[in-house]
């Protein structure tokens, strides 16, 4: 989507404030001994009390208001009858729709305290995401979101998964551009434009590189090589001005 006037910016900021406050407030409501199931449960009224739809339900018929990946899972998993526990990464990916307007949020989450590499690894991916959105603006490359983030990763000692892009969004869940590298390509001559609307959201690793499903679940996806894994996603505009990150809650 592009942007072209204040009305279809203030449909986008509504459903990304929406998005975000479900987030922030399933996050809220993690405790060991909850299952997946009952969080998505809290999710999914969240999302209907502001007359908002699920996006992967509604796009793709996925059995979960939002998607919650734990631990192993490093994204699209299925809210179900796994019981979360004290020291569990968890990643809550929440997207969704409101007056045909689509936004799309992401973080990992922490139940409790973890050990100490893995809360760097938080915080280093939280900074990789605004590394990247910093890149955003109108004329600029396309690829430098992923050149940024991937110079950061390499400087920390991170890898980065690379078959799971960010995306154009705003109209429909996913549009063009369908594929937007959070690491580093070649020959990418593509240029963000003013009022460019898409997410940005890479998948920070401590060795992982590839997202990967199993046979039992066409929908899970793990990290190969095995390695902790995690995501944080906005949904940004492009301006002349910079970027204007509209999943914040409020």
């Amino acid at each position: 989507m592009t942007i072209t006037h204040q009305d279809e910016l203030d449909g986008l900021k509504a459903i990304g404030r929406i998005v975000a406050n479900t987030m922030h407030r399933m996050a809220a409501a993690m405790e060991p001994g909850m299952t997946t199931y009952e969080l998505d449960a809290i999710g999914a009224q969240l999302l209907a009390q502001e007359g908002a739809l699920s996006a992967p339900q509604a796009t793709y018929d996925f059995p979960g208001a939002t998607c919650i990946s734990v631990n192993e899972e490093i994204a699209h998993g299925i809210p179900g009858q796994r019981v979360l526990a004290a020291a569990d990464l968890v990643n809550i990916d929440v997207s969704a729709s409101l007056d045909g307007y689509f936004a799309d949020t992401g973080a990992t989450f922490s139940i409790g305290s973890v050990q100490p590499s893995f809360d760097r690894l938080c915080r280093d991916g939280r900074r990789a995401m605004h590394i990247g959105i910093a890149q955003v603006g109108h004329d600029k490359p396309l690829a430098g979101i992923g050149h940024a983030i991937g110079a950061f990763a390499s400087r920390r000692g991170y890898s980065l998964i690379r078959n799971l892009a960010s995306h154009g969004v705003g109209r429909a869940l996913h549009e063009e551009p369908e594929e937007v590298p959070t690491w580093p390509t070649k020959g990418d001559r593509r240029r963000i434009h003013d009022g460019l609307v898409l997410t940005v959201e890479p998948f920070l690793s401590r060795g992982g590189s590839w997202a990967v499903t199993r046979a039992d679940d066409a929908w899970t996806l793990y990290s190969q090589p095995a390695a902790p894994v995690v995501q944080y996603e906005h949904t940004v505009v492009a301006s002349r001005n910079g970027p204007i990150i509209v999943t914040l809650p409020g």
